[in-house]
């Protein structure tokens, strides 16, 4: 079965420019788990009501892998409180509204990030943090 990621595919992003103007390549890469969490969350927020078109569920979700992909190399990160450490050790956060914040946890290593784990503020998870 073919991968569909919202719109477009999740994949990896190309050149970035470093304050020294040198180029860099930096890859943003996701577990599979999370993968199949965001290619469900549009329809998900869409039947729940969230959303009372499809295609901005659509769009709700393609701003979140923009953040994402475009921000977790220069976005100051946070440690992963011990109890979480299990979802990554790093998190950085992304606000979609006045009602919702995004914790989006990864691994580092040089200039590769795998997202492990995403999550948002209505979770339980959050009060951890």
């Amino acid at each position: 079965m073919a991968k569909r990621y919202n719109r477009r595919r999740i994949e990896e992003k190309g050149e970035r420019v470093s304050k020294n103007l040198t180029v860099e390549r930096m890859i943003v890469q996701y577990l599979p788990e999370v993968e199949k969490y965001l290619n469900e969350l549009s329809l998900i927020l869409f039947e729940k009501n969230y959303f009372s078109f499809v295609e901005s569920s659509f769009r709700y979700v393609d701003d979140l892998i923009d953040f994402i992909e475009y921000n977790l190399p220069i976005f100051p990160a946070k440690q992963t409180p011990e109890k979480l450490s299990s979802l990554g050790s790093e998190y950085i956060f992304y606000k979609a509204n006045q009602n919702t914040t995004w914790y989006i946890f990864f691994e580092r290593s040089d200039n590769r990030f795998m997202v492990t784990f995403i999550t948002n503020s209505h979770s339980d998870l959050v009060k951890l943090l």
